[in-house]
C-alpha cells in the first residue's frame, strides 16, 4: 500500500510530523513503519506536548531507587525491601467499552509493577464519572466497577482504597486511573534497559489478536459522535491468565537468566521493544514469523500495533532459553524466540523471509516530536461576599443532610464491597478510611497507600488545586500514622492543542512540582492523559495523586473512628472560614465563582509532621483530616465510623457558625485524645507552633452542635450511607 501524507493524517500525525518522519528516513515509510512512527509519536507513548514540563516535577528523595522513565518507581522502604508503584489513565477506552477498559487498566498497571520483579500486593483506583442525572452514569459507573473488580479479584491482589466523583464535565469522557503497589527485594529489581550483542529476545504470554490495535492511537483523541466504532480498539483482559503470566515471570526472576524485561502495553510490541532498544542504546532485530498468532493472516502492521493483553517482552542472557522455556511450557503460556539485540541500533523486522520495516531507534524515541504549546496563565478568582443573612436563614441539620448525601461525599460502600480488600491477609486498614493499608508479610511494617483528586479547585485555579492534591495525599497518610514517602500522578486533562486546557495542565503540574518539592514528596511516577473531551469541550483538569508512605510498627496505625467515651477532640490547623468552591457553595449556594482555599505549604509540613511526632509517643486515638465539605462533615465520618457522638463546643471564632463547619480551609485535622494526656499534646502543639482548638467531648449516640440542634447516628448514617445503593438500585 503507498503511503501518503492523508495516511499518515489517519493515523493520527500532522502534516509537519509527517514531513519530520520522510527527512529523517530520508524516504517514503511503509505503512508498517508510518504505524510503529503514529503508535511511539502519538501524546499517549511520546508525551510530545508534556515533555517539557514535566521535567520541572522533583523525582529524587533519599529513598528514591528509581524516579520516571521506567514501568514504575520504586521506593525504599527499609531492611532490603522495595515498593514498586504507578498509577496509569485508562480512560477512553473505558468510556466506550466499560467493563474491559477498566479490567485492562488494571491488568496494565499490575503488569508495569511485577516486569519489575515486584509481586503486586495492594490496588487502588481513581473513577470519574458524568452527572447522576445523564443517561448513560449509571450503566458506566456498573461496568467500570464490575471490570475492576471482576480482574483485580480473579488475580488476587486487594483493592484497598480508592475514590470516586461525579460532574457533568465527564458526561461524555470518563476517567478511570488505576495504581498498583508490589513488593521487591531491593537486589533483585529488574530493569527494561537491554544490554549485550546478540541476545535472545523472547516473546511470552498469551497469543498476539486483533483487540486494541490503534488504542494508544485511539487514547491520543478527542471523542466524536463516531465513539461507537472504536470498540475494536479497546482490549480484550484474561486476569486468569494474568495470573499465570505474573507466577512465571517471578519463577524466571528468582534465577539470573534476564537482562531486561518489559511489559507489551500500549503500542504492544512495537513500544516494548523500541524502549528496550532505546534504553540501551542497542538494536532489536524480530522476526515476526515467530510470534505466537491467535488469528489467521495477521500482518507486520496488525502484529506490531496489536495490544493484546497479558503479554511480556524479555532479553535473555545466551543459553538460558530452554531453562526459560520449561518455566512458560509449565504455567502453560507462550514461549517464543522472536529476534535478538544488534548493534545497529535500528529496529528492523523481517515477516515471510523479507525485511518489513527498518528505522533506526533514535527516530523513533530521541527524535520524537517535543511541543512547547502556547497556553493562558489563568487569573485568581475574586473572593464572593457573602451577606451573612444567607447564612443566618439556613438550618443547619439540614444542610449537613444535603452535605453528607452528596454523591461526592456519600459512602462508596457500594463500590468497593464488590472488590476483595482482604485477599493475602495483610489488610489492615480497608476501603473508606483515609488511606488502604497493608502489612508487609511476616514483618511490623505497613504501607500506606491513597489516591486523591480534586477538579473543582484545579479548574477554579490550577496552580492552587495542583498543590492541593498534594497536600491532600500528604495528609491522607499521616492520618493513618503513616511517614508519606513518594507520589505517582495520573494528569487527566483535556486537548493540549487548547490554550485554555493547556495552561491548566502547565499549572496544575506547577502546582504539584512545588508542593511535592517543599513537602519532600517527590514524583516517581506517572501518567499523562490529554485529549480528555468530547468534541470542543475538554473535562475539568483532573490531575489524580496516588501517595505512598510508611508505617514502621503497623500496631502505631490509626483509624477515623471514635474510640472512648469522654476523650477530647482538638482541631489541628487553623479555621478562617473559606466558602468559595466547597461543597456547601456549590450544592447549597449554587455558587460556582470564586477562589480554591489558599494552600500554606509551611502549615502542611508543619502541621503534618506535629501529628506524626504525637502519634509516636501514642497520644492519638483517632485521627481525620478535614477536606471536602468541611469540619462537621469529617466530624461526621468519625461519629458513624465509630459509633459515638460529639458535644460541640462553641467556638470562639469571629466567622459564623455555618463558615465555621463547612468552610474548606486546608491544612487541617480532628484528633481524639485521652483528657490525661491534653496537657502534653497542647505543649508538643505550643512548642512547634501549630495552631490548635477544643472542637469537643465524645459522648454517646448524638451529635450535639448547638443548643438547637442535635443529630443522632442512626441520622447521620441515613443521610451518608444510602445515596449510591439506592442510586444504583432503581
Amino acid at each position: 500500500m503507498e503511503v501518503n501524507e492523508q495516511i499518515a493524517i489517519d493515523h493520527g500525525l500532522k502534516k509537519d510530523e509527517y514531513k519530520k518522519i520522510c527527512d529523517l528516513l530520508k524516504r517514503t515509510p511503509n505503512l508498517t513503519e508510518l504505524g510503529i512512527f503514529s503508535a511511539m509519536w502519538n501524546e499517549h507513548c511520546s508525551y510530545k506536548s508534556s515533555r517539557l514540563h514535566l521535567k520541572e516535577l522533583p523525582t529524587k528523595g533519599k529513598k528514591v531507587i528509581q524516579g520516571p522513565g521506567e514501568n514504575a518507581g520504586v521506593i525504599d522502604i527499609e531492611d532490603g525491601d522495595a515498593i514498586v508503584f504507578k498509577i496509569e489513565s485508562h480512560n477512553h477506552p473505558s468510556f466506550i467499552e466499560p467493563y474491559q477498559g477498566a479490567a485492562t487498566g488494571v491488568g496494565g498497571i499490575m503488569r508495569d509493577v511485577f516486569t519489575m520483579g515486584a509481586r503486586p500486593i495492594a490496588n487502588l483506583n481513581s473513577i470519574h464519572f458524568g452527572s447522576p442525572q445523564h443517561k448513560k452514569t449509571k450503566n458506566l459507573l456498573r461496568g467500570v466497577v464490575h471490570g475492576i473488580g471482576g480482574y483485580g479479584n480473579c488475580m488476587g491482589v486487594p483493592t484497598i482504597a480508592g475514590q470516586t466523583s461525579f460532574d457533568s464535565s465527564y458526561n461524555g469522557n470518563i476517567l478511570v486511573n488505576a495504581m498498583t503497589l508490589g513488593l521487591v527485594k531491593k537486589d533483585k529489581i529488574f530493569y527494561s534497559k537491554a544490554a549485550g550483542l546478540n541476545k535472545p529476545v523472547i516473546y511470552v504470554g498469551s497469543k498476539t489478536g486483533r483487540d486494541g490495535i490503534h488504542g494508544a492511537s485511539m487514547a491520543s483523541a478527542s471523542f466524536d459522535e463516531k465513539i461507537e466504532e472504536k470498540k475494536p480498539t479497546v482490549q480484550v483482559g484474561d486476569p486468569f491468565t494474568e495470573k499465570l503470566l505474573l507466577e512465571a515471570c517471578l519463577e524466571l526472576m528468582a534465577g539470573d537468566s534476564i537482562i531486561a524485561i518489559q511489559d507489551m502495553g500500549a503500542a504492544g510490541l512495537t513500544s516494548s521493544s523500541i524502549e528496550m532498544a532505546s534504553k540501551g542504546n542497542l538494536g532489536i532485530e524480530l522476526n515476526l514469523d515467530k510470534v505466537p498468532c491467535r488469528e489467521t493472516k495477521m500482518t507486520p502492521y496488525e502484529i506490531m500495533l496489536s495490544e493484546s493483553q497479558e503479554r511480556m517482552l524479555i532479553v535473555l542472557e545466551n543459553g538460558k532459553e530452554n531453562l526459560a522455556k520449561k518455566i512458560f511450557d509449565k504455567w502453560n503460556l507462550d514461549f517464543a524466540v522472536i529476534g535478538k539485540t544488534t548493534n545497529t541500533k535500528n529496529i528492523e523486522l523481517f515477516f515471510d523471509k523479507k525485511q518489513v520495516a527498518k528505522i533506526p531507534v533514535n527516530t523513533l524515541v530521541e527524535n520524537s516530536p517535543m511541543y512547547d504549546r502556547k497556553w493562558k496563565k489563568s487569573k485568581l478568582p475574586k473572593k464572593n461576599k457573602f451577606e451573612k443573612e444567607v447564612f443566618s436563614n439556613l438550618k443547619i441539620k439540614d444542610v449537613l443532610q444535603k452535605v453528607l448525601s452528596n454523591q461526592n461525599i456519600c459512602s462508596k460502600e457500594w463500590i468497593w464491597q464488590q472488590y476483595d480488600h482482604t485477599v493475602m491477609g495483610d489488610t489492615i486498614q480497608k476501603p473508606g478510611g483515609d488511606s488502604g493499608v497493608v502489612r508487609v508479610h511476616g514483618t511490623e511494617k505497613a504501607v500506606a497507600a491513597t489516591v486523591d483528586s480534586s477538579a473543582v479547585y484545579c479548574w477554579a485555579h490550577p496552580l492552587t488545586g495542583g498543590k492541593q492534591v498534594v497536600a491532600e495525599s500528604w495528609r491522607n497518610l499521616i492520618s493513618v500514622g503513616a511517614t508519606p514517602i513518594a507520589i505517582t500522578n495520573c494528569l487527566n486533562f483535556g486537548s493540549p492543542e487548547n490554550e485554555d486546557n493547556m495552561g491548566e495542565f502547565v499549572e496544575c503540574v506547577r502546582g504539584i512540582g512545588e508542593a511535592s518539592k517543599y513537602l519532600e514528596f517527590p514524583v516517581v511516577s506517572g501518567n499523562v492523559s490529554f485529549y480528555n473531551q468530547t468534541k470542543e469541550v475538554g473535562i475539568k483538569p483532573t490531575p489524580s495523586i496516588g501517595g505512598v508512605g510508611l508505617i514502621k510498627n503497623y500496631k502505631n496505625m490509626i483509624t477515623m473512628d471514635f474510640k472512648e467515651i469522654n476523650n477530647l477532640v482538638l482541631i489541628i490547623g487553623k479555621t478562617e472560614g473559606h466558602i468559595d468552591q466547597s461543597l456547601f457553595a456549590r450544592t447549597i449556594l449554587d455558587e460556582k465563582n470564586g477562589p480554591p482555599p489558599e494552600i500554606n505549604l509551611f502549615n502542611e509540613k508543619n502541621n503534618g509532621q506535629s501529628l506524626l511526632s504525637l502519634i509516636e509517643k501514642d497520644y492519638i486515638k483517632s485521627a481525620h483530616d478535614i477536606s471536602l465539605g468541611g469540619l462537621i462533615t469529617a466530624v461526621s465520618k468519625m461519629c458513624i465510623k465509630g459509633n459515638k457522638g460529639i458535644k460541640i463546643k462553641r467556638s470562639k471564632s469571629l466567622i459564623s457558625e455555618i463558615e465555621y463547619l463547612f468552610s474548606e480551609d486546608q491544612g487541617r485535622y480532628i484528633i481524639e485524645i485521652d483528657p490525661k494526656n491534653l496537657k502534653e499534646v497542647i505543649k508538643i502543639l505550643n512548642k512547634n507552633s501549630v495552631h490548635h482548638e477544643e472542637l469537643g467531648i465524645i459522648i454517646e449516640k448524638e451529635m450535639i452542635i448547638n443548643e438547637k440542634t442535635k443529630v443522632t447516628i442512626d441520622e447521620l448514617k441515613s443521610y451518608n450511607t444510602n445515596w449510591l445503593t439506592n442510586f444504583m438500585s432503581t
